[in-house]
């Protein structure tokens, strides 16, 4: 055991730990299956025992790589859209997207936000923003302020952890892991409730017709022709 917690300190004062950190979280913004999360809680029970890597470096190189990472889906889902890859086309990933397209009409700024802290939910609602034509410009400033939060939240998480098990990173990282893991689930769970119940709220006080109309509508809004440029009315009601 002390073998082991000593390679996990060797490897977390190594000089490529923090770019490695950016690359995993950039490429999880588009593509969840590298453990990004995990990685920064692990890092985090690390830095809480022994100093090493600095946290402040370590939120930063995440926050930086996730950034880069949406930003990437961002531009693929507005380049390819949504239906390219057979696993855009399964029943339950269209569903997800459907759900994606209609809330970013009408709550993106909690969409995006919240997104974040779900690996396969933050894939999808990057790739519809793009996709749908969501202003970048709003994406950009709210993919910032969750990136940043989600960053901390997670090296957050691992630093309760290694101050719990100062002696013993292993035991630390194991927990602290799977209470990430835990913790992820109840907040997808959760926005996902609060999502729905404001979307009924609202239909309520409207006409039933007419919100039944604009729900059909919101739920056949077109996804945006890969290539082009999205519409100046588009365009014009995202930004607001």
């Amino acid at each position: 055991m002390d073998l082991i917690n000593e390679a996990i300190v060797h490897a977390a004062n190594a000089w490529w730990i923090l770019p490695v950190v950016c690359l995993f979280c950039f490429i999880d913004g588009f593509l969840p299956i590298l453990p990004s999360e995990t990685l920064l809680v692990a890092l985090g029970v690390v830095a809480a025992s022994t100093g090493i890597p600095n946290v402040y470096l370590l939120i930063l190189a995440g926050a930086a790589g996730a950034i880069t990472g949406d930003q990437m889906a961002y531009l693929l889902g507005r380049r390819i859209g949504t239906e390219r890859f057979g696993w855009m086309r399964r029943p339950r990933t269209q569903k997800l997207f459907a759900f994606a397209r209609r809330e970013l009409n009408v709550r993106g700024a909690m969409l995006i936000f919240t997104a974040r802290y779900v690996p396969i939910g933050r894939v999808v609602v990057n790739l519809s923003s793009g996709a749908t034509g969501f202003s970048h410009r709003r994406f950009t400033l709210l993919d910032v302020a969750g990136c940043l939060t989600w960053a901390s939240y997670s090296v957050a998480i691992g630093v309760v952890a290694g101050a719990w098990f100062h002696d013993n990173q292993l035991l630390g990282i194991g927990l602290s892991v799977a209470l990430a893991i835990v913790m992820g689930y109840l907040i997808d769970k959760l926005s996902h409730a609060i999502l729905v119940r404001l979307g009924r709220r609202g239909a309520q006080h409207e006409n039933p017709d007419a919100a039944g109309d604009r729900r059909g509508v919101e739920a056949q809004r077109p996804v945006r022709v890969p290539g082009q440029d999205p519409e100046p009315e588009a365009m014009a009601s995202d930004g607001n």
